[in-house]
């Protein structure tokens, strides 16, 4: 097994094909002999589970004002890099997580209108020392995004209703892209973004070997 540490980050709006694209990176990578492992947010611990329910919940007698939802993906994350991130980092995994404080500062941030900088000053706190050395912002018009979402999850017959997020308006989501456009903007040496109307192969072939030039960079 070959242990190098690394931390990887997928976003993007709803329907972007960000779990499509890290299993195939999950089993390429496991192939070639690394130790690799996949997280989400919200979620990746019990209590990280626990919250997605609350923050994902359809019921519209469920009202989480902006800055409450805000708190509960900082609990969240806090509790997920003690337990699981952190961790495996240490013990050289690479790790490959769907969703993180980009997101924060881009839903919560932009489009909750709390204010991005505000957003990223609040979750440095959860942040510690730990923050990722890729991220792939997977782009996707948001109506071609939504609409593959819903279709996704008729054909699994997952649930019945898109869940409080993806329930949102369409300007919403709009704001959402722009929030990630300028993240990867002011930060590209971190940041690539992906069209992610491309083919899955496609999409695939242009993140791999990026993640590959990383890996190389540690072992030489």
């Amino acid at each position: 097994m070959v242990k190098t540490s690394l931390f990887v980050t997928f976003e993007g709006g709803e329907g972007a094909g960000k779990t499509t694209l890290m299993d195939r990176l999950q089993s390429t990578l496991k192939s070639k002999g690394f130790d690799v492992l996949r997280t989400r947010e919200p979620g990746g611990t019990s209590l990280g589970d626990k919250i997605r329910e609350i923050l994902l919940n359809p019921d519209p007698l469920l009202t989480i004002g902006p800055k409450a939802e805000l708190f509960l993906f900082l609990a969240q994350r806090a509790q997920h890099i003690e337990q699981v991130i952190q961790p495996a980092l240490s013990q050289g995994k690479i790790v490959l997580c769907d969703r993180f404080t980009d997101s924060s500062v881009v839903y919560q941030g932009k489009a909750r209108h709390l204010g991005m900088d505000f957003v990223q000053q609040l979750s440095a706190t959860a942040l510690g020392d730990i923050s990722p050395e890729l991220t792939f912002f997977l782009d996707v018009d948001p109506s071609v995004g939504l609409t593959r979402t819903r279709d996704t999850d008729k054909e699994n017959a997952l649930k019945g209703d898109q869940d409080r997020i993806e329930g949102e308006g369409l300007s919403f989501h709009q704001l959402v892209r722009e929030g990630f456009h300028h993240i990867a903007k002011d930060n590209p040496n971190r940041c690539t973004i992906i069209d992610a109307m491309q083919s899955k192969e496609q999409v695939f072939e242009q993140v791999y070997p990026l993640i590959l030039k990383v890996l190389e960079k540690k072992h030489d």
